[in-house]
């Protein structure tokens, strides 16, 4: 995983940079955090920052389905999340209803397709529908995808696709040797995403400095942008300003600069 810096005050008050329209990242993914820390600053209940953090999401995607980004993969639900209190937990839970109830008729005029990934059938059965209701009801979209980790871990990921890969490998389907980064890849919840899979551009918010479980195999070579809004003061500005630090990276994968 490569780079990483904050934005100071000094170079959002005196720099005015241009966002590059032809180097948009295709696959940006979002560490949604800090709606609690948000709302405890307005001595308000954790559940107001989750509700404000909403209305983000919405934000951030219709600003991301404009500028041309093909994937905007957002951290919903961590399969840690559960060792919340019960009461937060059981909000959590009701949001995904509240969001598309409301968004989908909106990612449907932005062309814009829902996909989930993560262990869904753990998931409240209204929570569940809700969710396989907003995949059928964007299938026809072609523009940006929304993808939603939901009840999601990096580990709980790669654990399945290596009992998956094992599974092959007893039934004779496939060799040892043949395990390769691509076979893997295949078994991973982003395959569908194919090409896109792996994001360009990781953007965790509310000034944290890691990537708490969160598309372990798919971040290798990802840039990392931390920003020190919580969530539910990020926007579509903010979004810009992430994607042109994005922008002034040199991505090497590895080897050296071309000349």
């Amino acid at each position: 995983m490569e780079g990483k810096r904050l934005f100071s005050k000094k170079e959002v008050a005196n720099e005015t940079p241009t966002i590059d329209m032809e180097r948009i990242p295709q696959h940006i993914a979002i560490i949604m955090d800090g709606n609690g820390r948000w709302a405890q600053k307005r001595h308000l209940p954790r559940v107001a920052g989750h509700k404000q953090g909403m209305q983000t999401v919405k934000t951030v995607t219709i600003a991301a389905s404009k500028l041309g980004v093909k994937v905007l993969t957002l951290y919903a639900f961590s399969t840690e999340n559960w060792k919340r209190p019960s009461s937060e937990v059981n909000y959590l839970m009701q949001l995904p209803i509240r969001f598309f109830s409301t968004f989908v008729p909106d990612l449907i005029k932005n062309n814009v397709r829902v996909m989930v990934m993560g262990d869904t059938s753990q998931l409240p059965e209204p929570t569940q529908k809700a969710v396989s209701d907003a995949i059928k009801d964007t299938a026809d979209c072609d523009g940006m995808i929304l993808n939603f980790a939901l009840n999601y871990g990096g580990r709980d990921e790669i654990t399945r696709a290596v009992k998956s890969i094992a599974a092959e490998v007893s039934a004779g389907e496939i060799q040892p040797d043949e395990i390769t980064d691509q076979l893997i890849g295949s078994h991973l919840m982003t395959a569908p995403l194919g090409k896109l899979a792996d994001p360009d551009l990781l953007i965790r918010t509310s000034g944290e400095e890691r990537i708490s479980n969160f598309l372990l195999w798919q971040l290798a070579y990802s840039e990392l942008v931390f920003v020190p809004e919580h969530w539910p003061d990020f926007d579509a500005d903010s979004l810009k300003k992430a994607i042109i630090e994005f922008q002034g990276r040199h991505r090497r994968f590895g080897g050296l600069k071309n000349k």
